[in-house]
């Protein structure tokens, strides 16, 4: 490449990496360790907040929430009165990238109607964070706390148990948890659409 030639670097985010995960992995199930031959894991609830290995088998339940399979979120969805969070990570824009470096984030497709309130499902989240959370839960639910809300991410993703056991600490009374999400929700033929998240605190 010649010196002084006008660059213009396409960075395409083409994996999303969730703790403890290879590029590639991020977008099904797939096989992973500690699936025993039916596919079905048996994980044990912890106590606090999952803290590492987001994508892998999860509980059968969240203690305090309503856990739902496919056909309970599709009951949700066409009710129309749960507010439903998509809880998915996706690299953000890195910050001192030249104004001249298109930067093209994973395309997201998810449940129709949702607020995708990006980042908030890992163990601990910077306060700036905590407040993007809260403040997105609080404006989606017109600041009412009994208002059903469904947590959501991909199946085996402890971000969408993480998020719905933090709502329901901040007095969310009707949490729901959706451990299928868009995997299950697509393989059962229901509709998604393209979203973007919620502006981070630093965006």
């Amino acid at each position: 490449m010649r010196r002084g030639a006008s660059v213009v670097l396409v960075l395409v985010v083409g994996a999303l990496v969730l703790g403890g995960m290879r590029p590639g992995e991020a977008e099904g199930p797939g096989d992973r360790a500690g699936l025993p031959a039916g596919g079905v894991a048996t994980v044990p609830e912890p106590a606090g907040y999952r803290m590492d290995e987001y994508r892998a088998p999860t509980p059968a339940a969240l203690a305090g929430a309503t856990t739902v399979d496919t056909m309970g979120a599709k009951a949700l969805f066409t009710a129309g009165q749960a507010v439903f969070v998509d809880t998915l990570p996706r690299a953000p824009r890195p910050k001192g990238l030249p104004e001249t470096t298109i930067w093209r984030p994973k395309v997201r497709n998810d449940i129709p109607g949702s607020i995708w309130l990006v980042d908030t499902g890992y163990g601990a989240l910077a306060p700036e964070m905590e407040h993007y959370f809260f403040e997105g839960l609080s404006r989606a639910t017109l600041g009412d706390k009994a208002k059903p809300v469904l947590f959501y991410c991909l199946s085996e993703c402890w971000m969408s148990w993480n998020a719905a056991k933090r709502a329901m600490a901040a007095g969310y009374t009707a949490v729901h948890w959706y451990p299928e999400g868009t995997d299950g929700w697509a393989a059962n033929g229901l509709p998604l659409e393209r979203r973007e998240p919620e502006p981070r605190p630093d965006e």
